[in-house]
């Protein structure tokens, strides 16, 4: 199965989500994820202008896996669950501290965070989307009950590391995610109290009381911690703040990424054809060599000459040999390889990508009918017509070498986080306002209209002999991106 996620990320950047789940009755699976971009020929992005590297430079990809997944209220009961493997580790540390159970007590702190921030996040989307009162308010409370129940038992097992036989850098593991956790249960608790003042007003009033003293809890608990904590003033503070933040984000999701080595597929296969390129033009000198060494001599002028032409063609046959060869074999290999391994450095699959411009006649028939051109672009664009990026992905995993990565813990597939960056795209484009004039009664007045231009992303999917197409639209002008719509 292959599910995504396309968003705006930042200004400039898009963010595609793509989570593979292998099937469980296949030892191995294989991904195809074939993407179409539609760029509009104003932008002037062709394979003069926009070069490979220019395309990967952009086009950022990170695989890790993906999160266990929790209910909030498991991770609050606390048996059986992640807290168990946490207070296990905590116990060993603190009973031997080998370096073997240094590193089982900094993952299983990683783990559980990550863990618990993915649970928070379900469970504020499962309460906003739920349509009955009464379930909403019901959810409202057992989320608050929950995150104080984690809270507490989280703190709780400081007794167990604040002990003489740990060192102060194992001890301040534990104050990282201690931080962490807090800086989680306020952002998403806001986030709870935004989405039920803006979705369910009624809710709103009578919820919001006890979720702003779960924040103003969690802010005091960090101030007795001297953690930092957001001021509304304090801009040298903030600035570091937000700077701790992203910090603990990048170390405890970090523990799912995966190592992945890119290297260039066919390297082997193209220097032997360049070497069959040589031969074929060696085979075509040294024939004509010895026809006019025969006819005209051995140490003759015309045969000086013959030869010196002999080797101009040579070398031209040559080269003209090798583009033509190197053209065959680029359709069936790959721009890189790439082995994803886990933290063990144990092999779980590989990823294979290639990007190239592509004629409109080479685009398949259902993809074109995916794009749906509307009259106007039919019009703006002929004679010069769209520029087409073609990239293709195909990426294979291992159930068997994924299950038994990380024991512990369920873990159903990975997770490709691409973050394609658009600021090449937005050099040759015009002014984004363009003077309007509106007609009022015996007057007119001067406006603003705002230009904006689309680049349209066909994906294709495919899992076995199952297929499925989406559509988006990205709309951007010279100030950034305005919105990413599925259409």
């Amino acid at each position: 199965m292959i599910n995504e996620i396309v968003k705006v990320h930042d200004k400039f950047s898009v963010e595609i989500k793509l989570g593979y789940e292998p099937r469980k009755d296949q030892k191995v699976s294989e991904f195809s994820i074939k993407t179409w971009l539609f760029i509009p020929s104003g932008l002037d992005i062709n394979s003069s202008t926009y070069k490979k590297e220019d395309f990967y430079n952009d086009f950022n990809s990170n695989i890790r896996l993906i999160t266990p997944t929790y209910l909030l209220r498991e991770i609050a009961l606390g048996e059986h669950s992640v807290f168990h493997h946490l207070e296990e580790a905590f116990y060993k540390l603190a009973n031997e501290s080998s370096s073997k159970n240094e590193a089982n007590y900094e993952y299983h702190i990683r783990m559980f965070h990550i863990i618990t921030r993915s649970a928070l996040r379900r469970e504020i989307q499962h309460i906003l989307k739920n349509e009955l009162l009464r379930d909403r308010l019901y959810l409202i409370s057992e989320y608050i009950s929950n995150v104080k129940k984690i809270g507490r038992h989280y703190r709780d097992l400081r007794r167990i590391v604040n002990v003489p036989t740990i060192q102060k850098e194992m001890f301040d593991y534990y104050l990282f995610g201690d931080e962490f956790m807090s800086n989680q249960f306020e952002e998403h608790s806001f986030y709870l109290h935004r989405g039920l003042q803006k979705l369910h007003h009624s809710d709103f009033e009578q919820s919001k009381e006890e979720i702003l003293n779960l924040i103003r809890e969690e802010i005091a608990y960090k101030k007795s911690m001297g953690y930092l904590v957001v001021e509304q003033k304090a801009n040298d503070r903030n600035r570091w703040l937000v700077h701790r933040r992203g910090a603990f984000k990048k170390y405890f999701e970090g523990q799912l990424l995966l190592n992945s080595r890119k290297k260039k597929e066919g390297v082997l296969a193209m220097q032997l054809l360049y070497s069959l390129a040589a031969g074929l033009a060696m085979i075509f000198g040294a024939s004509l060599t010895f026809i006019f060494q025969k006819s005209l001599g051995t140490l003759t002028m015309p045969l000086f000459v013959a030869l010196v032409i002999i080797y101009m063609l040579k070398d031209r046959i040559k080269d003209l040999s090798r583009l033509y060869l190197v053209g065959k074999i680029n359709k069936r290999f790959f721009d890189h390889k790439s082995v994803i391994r886990v933290k063990g450095n144990e092999k779980i699959g590989w990823c294979k990508e290639s990007f190239d411009f592509v004629p409109e006649e080479s685009v398949p028939t259902r993809v074109m009918k995916h794009r749906d051109r509307s009259r106007i672009v039919d019009v703006e664009s002929r004679g010069v017509g769209e520029k087409i990026i073609f990239y293709r992905k195909l990426l294979r995993l291992d159930r068997v070498a994924l299950d038994n990565s990380y024991g512990d813990y369920n873990i159903t597939g990975v997770v490709d986080i691409i973050r394609f960056n658009v600021s090449n795209f937005i050099q040759k484009m015009d002014n984004p306002e363009i003077p309007l004039y509106y007609l009022n009664e015996d007057t007119f007045e001067k406006i603003s209209g705002e230009k904006v231009y689309f680049v349209n992303m066909i994906l294709r999917f495919k899992l076995d002999n199952q297929t499925s197409y989406r559509r988006y639209r990205i709309i951007f002008n010279r100030r950034g991106i305005k919105k990413v719509e599925k259409v």
